[in-house]
């Protein structure tokens, strides 16, 4: 059913698809016989006329080595990988009931790095939660610590608020909301700082852009994303490059976008 959706996105011209699921890397486990979301990834890589596929979200709890190798496989799927880790302290996660620990999250981490060595070779993008109830300072920065050490290319933040019908609304250690907030202001500009930085290699590099839409600031210019989910700004007339696969050479780098210059005689596909 999923092969034939995309066949037919395919058919009415569309290039590029995502999966989208809460905890992707779980599909087929309630199935009968059970099936492997990896395979499922090979099966729907194929498909003429679809360049690229992506997929979100996936969980470390489910996440396999399987994966990382079929994205290595086949050359639609797009090397981008975002994997929560909403705390990098081993107690909080457990307090969460994640089911899975900090060196489970950096061993995922390092596999998906072994096969993707290069600096611009892939993009990991996390999402993380401050402020846990019972969180304290050195936990905090265990997970400052963690940030460090994978320097994601996006991060989504968040200061923890009391969900209803949650165990943890009720504990009595909830974290003051001023501390909240300093710990979303600190972990934002970390986030931030590891997203320029690694935007930054990216200079000097030629990539492939597939355009989306003009440049709603500058209509000289049109945006497009890599494979890796780069936006990138370059000067062209819209209506010639829309949808079109596009080279172009990084200039500038900030921490959520780059800008380029169009390689000349390369031919649109």
């Amino acid at each position: 059913a999923i092969k034939a959706e995309i066949r037919e996105l395919a058919e009415q011209g569309y290039r590029e698809v995502t999966l989208l699921g809460q905890n992707i890397d779980a599909w087929g486990r309630d199935m009968t016989p059970k099936q492997k979301f990896a395979d499922m990834l090979a099966d729907v890589s194929d498909v003429p006329g679809i360049e690229r596929v992506r997929f979100v979200t996936s969980h470390p709890r489910y996440m396999s080595d399987r994966v990382c190798d079929v994205v290595k496989e086949k050359d639609s799927l797009c090397e981008m990988f975002h994997i929560p880790f909403q705390s990098g302290d081993n107690e909080v996660l457990k307090g969460m009931n994640r089911g899975y620990t900090v060196e489970r999250y950096l061993t995922i981490i390092e596999r998906i790095r072994e096969r993707f060595p290069g600096d611009t070779d892939v993009a990991i993008t996390g999402d993380v939660i401050v402020g846990f109830p019972g969180e304290t300072d050195e936990q905090f920065e265990n997970t400052l610590k963690l940030m460090e050490k994978v320097k994601f290319d996006a991060c989504m933040t968040a200061a923890y608020s009391p969900r209803p019908n949650t165990d943890a609304a009720m504990w009595p250690n909830q974290v003051a909301e001023d501390v909240k907030q300093d710990r979303l202001q600190k972990i934002h500009r970390l986030a931030t700082a590891h997203a320029l930085e690694r935007n930054e290699k990216f200079v000097g590099k030629e990539v492939e852009v597939l355009v989306e839409v003009r440049n709603v600031k500058n209509p000289t210019q049109v945006m497009g994303r890599t494979r890796l989910n780069k936006q990138v700004f370059f000067e062209a007339d819209i209506d010639d490059v829309k949808g079109k696969l596009v080279m172009v050479k990084v200039t500038e780098a900030r921490a959520y976008s780059l800008t380029g210059e169009r390689i000349e005689g390369v031919p649109l596909r």
